[in-house]
């Protein structure tokens, strides 16, 4: 059995963390649909920067823009071409949506990241998206900022798809938790609001390491490589405590759904390693894990299927409080983290509205020369 596939039967679904419009013109998400169960796309500001910047396939369609509008916003540019690609997406996608009845298949699509720390402009942000897409499986991406908590809120209420992004702690996840619940709780018919609470984890490990490796002795050395996954399943843990119980089955009469976890940030940075880990490690019911093509290509070809998630719990537990003993400050690093993600995607964003103002500049240029 394609392994990918066969993550399906335990309860977990295999989105692709990348997009790129050869992607859809090629047939070859159709194909990852079809052969290997594919369930789902995540974008981000980093992955649009590579497409759009780094491709000429976005050329043409860059030319029709500034025929129609030569003086346009670069934004607006590279919203034009993001949305196309979006949309695209999505009605690839929508079969699986209807199949599952709203529950599966969707395509997000990130708010910009300059609106982080800015509550009533990214609740601005997301409903214009959600208008201007105009696809039933969009996912809004909204970050999991103090700033970004009551949007999350707001948005639910309202019944847009959200895609909460950059949880990296506990605090972050129990904070995404109780604002979607409220969110469905306020809302009518819940059955028509679906979410993922998109939990990052080697960039955990990557930080953690880091401070373990200046400790330098046994025991902290010991624990490298092991509280990424630990602090994920922890996470789980939570998740199933939030989503039983009497608040949550007054609400699941009502329809709504759970919020599932999505584990982001899953191919393996430490070549020492395992390619496969964070998606060995990470499997269970009512999960979606969000993959890079190079890391979805290994796990079809080698990955080993097993309910991994609920094991070892006590150890993992066990293990964020040997990191505690050690002084490593974990709520302080995944602080940081998200810090670094807001910072890292705005940066991705300018970084292409740079290189959408040369591309126009060079476009322009032939033309007239032309």
């Amino acid at each position: 059995m394609n392994p990918l596939k066969g993550l399906q039967q335990y309860g977990q679904s295999v989105w692709l963390d990348y997009i790129h419009r050869h992607l859809m013109s090629s047939g070859e998400l159709t194909r990852l649909v079809e052969e290997d169960g594919l369930r789902g796309v995540t974008s981000n500001p980093t992955i649009f920067e590579k497409a759009i910047a780094d491709s000429p396939d976005y050329d043409e369609a860059l030319r029709g823009i500034l025929a129609s509008h030569p003086c346009v916003d670069v934004r607006m540019v590279y919203e034009a071409l993001a949305i196309e690609d979006i949309r695209m997406a999505a009605d690839i996608l929508r079969p699986v949506h209807d199949e599952t009845d709203g529950a599966d298949g969707f395509v997000s699509l990130e708010v910009s990241p300059h609106l982080a720390r800015d509550t009533a402009r990214t609740i601005a942000e997301a409903r214009r998206l959600w208008q201007v897409v105009d696809r039933p499986n969009l996912m809004v991406k909204v970050p999991a900022t103090p700033e970004g908590i009551p949007a999350i809120e707001a948005l639910i209420t309202e019944g847009l798809n959200i895609n909460v992004t950059l949880i990296f702690s506990l605090d972050h996840y129990e904070a995404v938790a109780h604002a979607y619940l409220r969110g469905v709780a306020r809302h009518p018919d819940p059955r028509r609001v679906a979410s993922v609470a998109s939990f990052f984890v080697s960039r955990v490990d990557a930080a953690v390491n880091r401070a373990l490796e200046a400790i330098g002795t046994p025991e902290a050395l010991a624990l490298r490589g092991k509280i990424a996954i630990a602090n994920a399943k922890m996470a789980y843990r939570r998740f199933q405590e939030f989503f039983s119980g009497e608040r949550w089955e007054g609400l699941s009469k009502r329809g709504a759904r759970i919020q599932r976890p999505l584990w982001a940030s899953t191919g393996t940075k430490n070549p020492a390693y395992p390619d496969v880990l964070y998606v060995a490690e990470l499997i269970g019911p009512d999960t979606v894990n969000t993959m890079p093509p190079a890391t979805l290509d290994a796990f079809r070809d080698h990955g080993q299927l097993r309910t991994s998630l609920t094991e070892g719990q006590l150890k993992a537990a066990a293990a964020l409080d040997r990191l505690g003993e050690l002084n490593v400050d974990l709520m302080r690093i995944t602080e940081q983290l998200q810090h670094e993600g807001v910072a890292a995607f705005a940066k991705s964003y300018d970084q292409l509205l740079a290189a959408l103002h040369e591309k126009r500049s060079a476009l322009e240029a032939g033309l007239c020369s032309g």
